[in-house]
């Protein structure tokens, strides 16, 4: 990733405070609410700027009972006049859609919104992106076949590999494999994959702030293997990446039974978990920080944030969502840009 900011396509005359751009997410999804509640802190009102339909966020503000009011912009700004947060439009063209509803408006809404983020990010025009939940069963209805904001970022920025962390805390899990099923992650582990998602993680660790991060790789079989006895990718596949990995000075220990790892990266041993699969990595971190936790996309040429939960259909347009997770993310965001353009 690069991190020199003329490098990155900053466009000229902006100043020295950080601006994150946020999309809205699903319309149907808990987005306008949780993002309304998120602005209500002026120190991220202050530099944050909102894609997304003006009309929607307006009312998810006044489903959540928030204060926060918006004012449409052109271009990406800080706070506008009175406070009040600006919001690059892309339009709803249903507004009469419900909460809560799997919907191809909705879906082709919350993809526009990803696309303009994106570009302003690769534009320079803003530092960091911060997306609020999508629906993949909208997006696909809308003729989007994608899997997740993962995916079409890297399509978005023509990136070839990228890899998922999610963050909770002093708590990290990278992933080698993400959405594909069971069956199949065997045969889409490698050396090289292994090596490149240990390599990501030690650069961005280190952008966070952790001068020399401690990894832990997780085993794919129960007890990693037991010198395979369950199993012989730990031997073939996973080990001789911890090698090159340990010869290029990253500081990694593995593979390790799965049953445990993480509770000794819990206990402080490590600062992030290699895992071979989503839910080996989803379920421990998910767990103890449901509410909290952040998905960040490493590999890309722009920094992107997200909150690690769904659009929550169930309680969408009621009041009951939680920003805790988006104001995490926000703050993430924040701070690895500024490590970025420092």
């Amino acid at each position: 990733m690069k991190t020199d900011s003329k490098e990155r396509g900053r466009a000229p005359g902006r100043g020295k405070e950080l601006l994150l751009a946020i999309t809205m997410g699903d319309p149907s999804g808990v987005g306008p609410e949780i993002i309304s509640l998120a602005l209500e802190d002026k120190v991220f009102s202050r530099n944050c700027v909102v894609v997304g339909d003006i009309t929607r966020l307006r009312v998810g503000a006044r489903k959540a009972g928030s204060s926060t009011h918006y004012e449409l912009t052109d271009s990406p700004r800080r706070a506008g006049k009175d406070g009040r947060i600006p919001v690059i439009n892309v339009d709803l063209a249903d507004k009469s859609i419900p909460f809560g509803q799997l919907n191809a408006h909705g879906g082709e809404c919350a993809w526009q919104c990803i696309i303009k983020a994106v570009d302003l990010a690769m534009e320079g025009a803003v530092d960091a992106i911060v997306t609020a939940p999508i629906n993949k069963e909208s997006l696909q209805l809308a003729g989007h076949m994608y899997p997740g904001h993962t995916e079409i970022l890297a399509d978005r920025t023509r990136t070839s590999e990228t890899v998922m962390m999610l963050a909770a805390g002093a708590m990290r899990v990278l992933h080698v494999t993400t959405h594909i099923p069971i069956s199949k992650v065997p045969g889409a582990l490698s050396t090289e994959r292994i090596l490149r998602v240990l390599q990501l993680g030690d650069e961005a660790l280190k952008r966070m702030g952790i001068k020399n991060p401690r990894f832990a790789v997780a085993g794919l079989n129960p007890h990693a293997g037991e010198s395979g006895i369950f199993g012989d990718e730990e031997e073939r596949i996973i080990a001789p990446a911890i090698d090159l990995g340990l010869k290029e000075g990253i500081n990694v220990t593995g593979p390790l039974p799965p049953d445990v790892v993480f509770l000794k990266m819990y206990r402080g041993k490590y600062d992030a978990t290699v895992a071979m699969y989503h839910d080996q990595g989803h379920i421990p971190l998910k767990l103890i920080a449901f509410e909290s936790g952040v998905n960040v996309s490493l590999g890309l040429p722009i920094i992107r944030t997200s909150v690690d939960h769904g659009t929550a259909f169930d309680i969408a347009g009621k009041g009951l969502a939680d920003p805790g997770s988006l104001i995490e993310a926000l703050r993430l965001a924040a701070s690895m840009a500024g490590s970025v353009r420092k």
